[in-house]
């Protein structure tokens, strides 16, 4: 038997190629809501040196002397109050974002999911796609507003793989989708719905993004700038008068000077002002996490109550809607043009 010069030779190794990945990225989560797991989680993260650019020298002994001796049983407990059957809400949620964006995709791209902190891991992820023969990688970091924390250690992490594999994929990564559009419209109408669904008519819509240490924009990061311009675009578009809206931002950690005003610091101020009425978003997350289950939702509620206000909603993020999904097909179909039909 002859085999023509196009086709392989009959000992020719079999080998999956000509396909298209997706790879849903996110921060991470611990394995468990223990202290063990999330000591170690912790120290993965606080180690990255786009997240703590401290000399190394200088921070690690902090790191392992004092933090994560102290702070992961706190943690712990924060994520024991949100953990579900389903494990952390963050790793759940992103799992089933990359569930159903495989379903509205169909044969057109193969999706996958992997964590920047813990599992699943960005290398194995990029690995598995390379093995079901997808030659071209949309690399898809989660983070509506681009953060050299958040969405440039997602490339590093890759980067960190391709420097490994000898048979690279071609890479594309997701931008920042902080003004776009399909972006915009969707927490407007996401945010909107919510709100109508509540049984009190706020006062108040407080705009919650995670906080950077403010040295971060004076550096260059353009962080704060696109959370600022999510806050303008996302109250031009929501058209809500009499709704005042406030911008603010979370989770300080350390000593250093943070991003302000800060979320907590704003909760108190506005129920001591006389505010009765509040509601909080978080348009810079793209699922719910720690941050917004526990922070906003559950801690945030208790010092805006004891601080005097009556009425507290932690609107949720877009996380794996409807509203959310057709506008995650519809960037990701944008990045895919012309690998995809």
């Amino acid at each position: 038997m002859t085999w023509q010069s196009q086709d392989p030779p009959p000992d020719h190794a079999a080998v999956k190629s000509g396909a298209v990945g997706v790879l849903l990225v996110n921060l991470g989560t611990p394995d468990g809501p223990d202290a063990k797991s999330v000591k170690r989680y912790l120290l993965e993260f606080l180690s990255d040196r786009r997240v703590v650019e401290i000399p190394a020298l200088a921070w690690q002994p902090i790191l392992r002397g004092i933090i994560l001796n102290t702070r992961p049983k706190k943690s712990a407990h924060a994520y024991s109050q949100v953990w579900t059957e389903e494990g952390s809400p963050l790793a759940a949620i992103t799992a089933r974002q990359a569930v159903m964006l495989q379903e509205r995709l169909g044969d057109a791209a193969v999706v996958r999911h992997a964590m920047r902190y813990g599992k699943p891991a960005i290398g194995d992820e990029l690995q598995a796609l390379m093995d079901e023969g997808c030659e071209r990688i949309l690399l898809a970091p989660l983070y509506p507003q681009y953060s050299g924390a958040t969405t440039a250690t997602v490339v590093d992490k890759a980067g960190d793989k391709l420097r490994e594999m000898r048979w690279q994929p071609a890479l594309r990564t997701l931008p920042a989708y902080h003004d776009d559009p399909v972006h915009i419209a969707a927490l407007a109408r996401d945010l909107g719905a919510q709100l109508n669904a509540l049984d009190f008519a706020p006062e108040v819509l407080l705009l919650s993004f995670h906080g950077m240490p403010e040295r971060t924009l004076h550096l260059g990061d353009p962080y704060h700038c696109q959370c600022r311009k999510t806050a303008r675009l996302l109250e031009a578009a929501m058209d809500r008068p009499g709704l005042r809206f406030v911008t603010t931002f979370q989770s300080r950690f350390g000593r250093a000077k943070w991003l302000e005003p800060a979320t907590d610091a704003v909760l108190e101020e506005e129920a001591r002002k006389g505010t009765q009425r509040l509601a909080v978003a978080a348009p810079g997350f793209s699922a719910d996490c720690l941050e917004t289950l526990e922070e906003l939702a559950i801690r945030g509620r208790e010092q805006f109550l004891a601080a005097g206000g009556t009425y507290y909603a932690a609107l949720a993020c877009l996380n794996d809607g409807e509203v959310g999904m057709d506008m995650l097909e519809a960037l990701v179909r944008r990045e895919l043009a012309g690998w995809i039909g």
